[in-house]
């Protein structure tokens, strides 16, 4: 399963791995999708994939969508055969670069701008990250966005639409270290 993530990263990376580059295997994503006074829909994936490339800037992750997990267990199941269809669309991938990144001066607010592919479809993102430099020579980057489920095409039912939000808000939090 490892060495499939890893396929798919060098595959969506393309010349990312030429060079100078961070990666981690168990970064994490999650969304919220809450609605008060109606229960949780709240999730995470722990093994995402991403990687920096430090000499230019580009970004990409790779998450396998059937790696969310939720509290709920019924909630997960519906989640991954009735909306997101994870059979048929099986991972979201982010294909991007931190904008006027400065590997001088890492330790900065950037804008991540890029792609996000999932259930089919392509969207342009744009959000602010913090990237920071810790002592041992990792890299992090930490940012939130917010989606909606029809921007990717994703169908609420009408009988659940009052307790789905239709502002998502995705967390994403990587841990680099150097290849």
């Amino acid at each position: 399963m490892k060495n499939l993530l890893l396929f798919l990263l060098v595959f969506v990376s393309g010349s990312l791995l030429a060079q100078g580059k961070f990666i981690t295997k168990k970064g994490s994503i999650s969304f919220e999708a809450s609605v008060p006074s109606f229960e949780e829909v709240k999730a995470k994936n722990t093994t995402v994939t991403a990687i920096l490339n430090t000499d230019n800037g580009e970004f990409a992750a790779l998450a396998l969508i059937k790696g969310f997990r939720f509290k709920n267990a019924l909630m997960e199941e519906h989640f991954n055969e009735n909306y997101i269809e994870s059979d048929e669309y099986p991972k979201a991938t982010f294909k991007g670069k931190l904008v006027d990144f400065d590997n001088s001066n890492i330790q900065n607010e950037y804008t991540i701008k890029g792609t996000l592919s999932l259930h089919g479809k392509a969207k342009e993102i744009e959000a602010k990250g913090i990237v920071k430099k810790d002592s041992d020579g990792t890299i992090s980057i930490t940012s939130t966005f917010i989606t909606k489920p029809d921007e990717f095409d994703i169908k609420i039912p009408s009988i659940v639409s009052k307790k789905i939000a239709n502002d998502i808000s995705v967390s994403l939090n990587f841990i680099l270290k150097k290849k």
